[in-house]
């Protein structure tokens, strides 16, 4: 069974199609890109995904489960994480202190242990916290107000509060968007030390198209609300209809 199973996916607003009978999945610690031009449907699919948007027909399986109608904390709550194309971080927080956010569905009600003001597990998600700051290289900037810190500190960071929440899919939107040279392939480097080191899926969207062949196992290209290819970046990148809406014809 796949980790997600997305089938017949549709979803209009207005007199706009924006998905149109899509269907995909991700297999267990597998990372599939999704390319395509401005206003293809990607970040829409990942609202559907994610509960942000509700579906007007299709399924969303999650571990076999119908995501359908769930809020998006309870789509969390089932193992799902994302970053954001336009950065959703607490400008005057911590870079510390966002990602403890992420570790908010985490946290359970122990009337006693707050009376008697434990922080054993207050401890433990600090614990995770500080892993995931060493593991993206957060360190200099862990108590820093991410209103101060640069944009590719930013980034990271967004990153690292999705993964204080442990998912098991993970879901990236543009996560090299506005990067240097030098942080594009840094932040693709990290993207495979997630995979290997925290066992998760990740499906990733991206308009670089030479990262996202480089990060992909498999790969599929939308346009105007549909699937127009899928299978390996070399085959996706041969389709002629991929060459004609997203690369452009010669």
């Amino acid at each position: 069974m796949s980790l997600l199973d997305i089938r017949a996916l549709t979803i209009r607003f207005g007199g706009i199609q924006a998905l149109a009978g899509i269907d995909l999945h991700v297999e267990p610690e597998e990372i599939l890109t999704v390319i395509g031009p401005n206003g293809s449907g990607k970040t829409t699919l990942f609202n559907c995904i994610s509960g942000v948007y509700h579906p007007n027909g299709g399924e969303i399986l999650f571990e076999g489960k119908n995501l359908l109608g769930l809020s998006p904390d309870s789509v969390a709550q089932r193992g799902i994480a994302r970053t954001f194309q336009n950065l959703r971080l607490f400008l005057h927080m911590t870079v510390l202190d966002n990602l403890l956010l992420g570790r908010h569905i985490k946290f359970k009600r122990h009337a006693i242990a707050a009376y008697l003001r434990l922080r054993g597990e207050e401890l433990e998600h600090r614990r995770v916290v500080e892993e995931i700051i060493e593991f993206l290289d957060l360190q200099a900037y862990r108590q820093a107000l991410i209103s101060d810190c640069p944009y590719g500190v930013q980034k990271r960071a967004e990153m690292g509060r999705a993964l204080a929440m442990e998912p098991r899919l993970l879901l990236l939107d543009e996560p090299i968007a506005g990067l240097t040279s030098e942080e594009k392939e840094e932040t693709a480097y990290r993207i495979t030390e997630i995979r290997g080191r925290y066992k998760t899926a990740i499906l990733l969207v991206e308009h670089d198209l030479r990262i996202a062949s480089k990060l992909a196992d498999r790969m599929i290209a939308m346009d105007y609300g549909k699937k127009i290819a899928q299978g390996t970046p070399e085959e996706v990148q041969r389709t002629p209809a991929v060459i004609k809406s997203y690369l452009g014809d010669e």
